[in-house]
């Protein structure tokens, strides 16, 4: 009786430990995709198991879109600004922008998880759900009472983004010579990406005129800020519903400035708002300061302002403490639907740098 029972815990242990194996082999099958494996097959399994994740700052609408494109709940997991989750394996499907987060996780340098080729992503702008990013813009007052101003800063800004984009590895120096947030190698991968979104559109079309407003592509992001951004206040919900694409940007200035027409800014030391730190997503206005571009146009002090932290852009330049901000066209959506009276006058990334990228069998 005693050898019979304990070759059944015997048994049982064997059991269990299979079990174990089994399910570890299921999770660790479960959290890889198969290189041929469909954008439509990959989203809908992670959506399926929860682990789709996004930071929820203004660009999970993107991530929502692609889950209603596939037919799911767009519901996502809460991303920290690491990539720890993705590394091990919480999250499946995760947000990552292609000029920082997806160059963590290939890359081999300090501070990244070196996957290499073992990952690939899905591109928002592939799959039509893409909304546009980093603007330069100021407020409808400001700009009315400031043409000028508005119009030369627009025209140095731009003149330092194409330098920059022609010469990324110089501009990537400059930028870590004024205080960069991230290594020199980190920095100069940041130049090269960004540079692409500055010069491909959303269809993958060469875009050599810098800061351009495509009303196409800004009627996309509207329309799907529209359907995803959520508002508790009835007012700025109707607001936001009957926003056309003139309530939020306007492309006189930048065609003004694009052709010289513009005279002697009224201001002569203004101050710009970036949404984050120090980076290569912002190199343009630093070569622009680094290069004496501002000074060219008239302006005798340009302070570029570091974002990050309890810092809003939008809000930064809403009440005046600043002159013009750098923020995602979604975010300038709805602090206008909120009540503020912002404008874009000047679009710096053509195409979206969001991708949801994942694990290779």
């Amino acid at each position: 009786m005693k050898k019979t029972k304990k070759l059944l815990a015997i048994l049982m242990g064997i059991t269990m430990m299979f079990a174990m194996l089994t399910a570890c082999g299921e999770k660790e099958e479960s959290s890889n995709f198969d290189a041929e494996a469909t954008a439509e097959e990959i989203v809908v399994k992670a959506a399926e198991a929860g682990m789709v994740g996004n930071w929820g700052l203004g660009n999970e609408y993107e991530v929502q879109a692609l889950l209603t494109k596939y037919d799911q709940p767009t519901t996502y997991l809460s991303q920290a600004f690491d990539m720890d989750g993705f590394d091990d394996d919480s999250i499946m499907l995760a947000s990552a922008m292609t000029y920082n987060e997806l160059g963590l996780v290939k890359n081999s340098y300090d501070g990244a998880y070196d996957y290499g080729d073992s990952v690939a992503y899905i591109d928002m702008n592939d799959e039509g759900v893409a909304m546009l990013e980093d603007n330069l813009f100021t407020t409808k007052a400001f700009a009315e009472a400031n043409p000028n101003t508005v119009k030369a800063f627009i025209a140095a800004s731009m003149k330092g983004w194409k330098y920059a984009c022609e010469n990324p590895e110089e501009a990537a120096q400059i930028v870590y010579n004024y205080g960069s947030s991230v290594s020199s190698e980190h920095q100069s991968y940041m130049a090269a990406e960004v540079k692409k979104l500055v010069e491909t559109d959303m269809d993958g079309n060469t875009v050599s005129d810098y800061g351009n407003i495509d009303e196409a592509a800004i009627k996309q992001t509207l329309e799907l800020a529209q359907q995803y951004i959520k508002l508790d206040d009835a007012t700025a919900a109707d607001k936001l519903s009957s926003m056309a694409i003139d309530d939020i940007m306007d492309s006189s200035y930048f065609t003004a400035a694009s052709s010289g027409d513009f005279g002697t800014p009224e201001k002569t030391s203004v101050s710009v708002q970036l949404k984050w730190l120090p980076q290569a997503q912002f190199m343009g206005y630093y070569v622009a300061l680094d290069k004496g571009y501002y000074e060219e146009v008239g302006f005798e002090e340009v302070k570029i302002i570091p974002g990050g932290g309890d810092i809003g852009e939008t809000t930064a330049v809403n009440n005046g403490t600043v002159d013009f901000g750098v923020t995602w066209v979604s975010n300038l959506i709805s602090a206008n639907a909120g009540g503020m009276d912002l404008v874009e006058v000047a679009q710096v990334f053509q195409r979206s740098g969001l991708v949801l990228v994942y694990k290779l069998d």
